[in-house]
């Protein structure tokens, strides 16, 4: 069954950020889609996602070339801003560029566009967000 454009890109980054040996010194491997709620930070969560017709004529969840941005958030409880940033750091250096292979599906580029850490509401949590940007198509 073919995948949709969001499944198969969130399941090669999924891949591509649980292989890379710095990011899992940070995160342990605490890679979520949702994070449970007795979730150990940090942790990353690969979360809200948009979709465009790269056309601009098919409509968005067709199998035409489609633009994704998607925003993968970071938590962290440690003391400070470092350990966030450092996992923004190291998710930003798996997927800048990065040559994913999707299912079913082309990666033509994946940029990473924009990159926040900041200091959560209660004054402790440390939050990071990536936001990515891809265009693909299908195979």
């Amino acid at each position: 069954m073919t995948k949709d454009a969001v499944t198969a890109l969130s399941a090669a980054i999924f891949a591509a950020l649980s292989a890379d040996p710095a990011l899992s010194l940070i995160i342990a491997g605490r890679i979520f889609d949702a994070a449970p709620p007795a979730a150990t930070a940090p942790y990353l969560v690969i979360g809200r996602h948009e979709i465009r017709p790269l056309g601009g004529t098919a409509p968005a969840g067709s199998a035409e070339a489609q633009e994704i941005v998607m925003t993968l958030s970071l938590l962290s409880q440690a003391e400070g801003l470092a350990e966030a940033r450092s996992a923004a750091a190291a998710t930003r250096a798996v997927l800048h560029n990065a040559r994913l292979v999707l299912d079913s599906w082309r990666l033509i580029v994946l940029r990473v566009v924009f990159v926040d850490v900041y200091r959560g509401a209660d004054g402790r949590t440390a939050l990071g967000l990536v936001r990515l940007r891809a265009a693909v198509e299908p195979l």
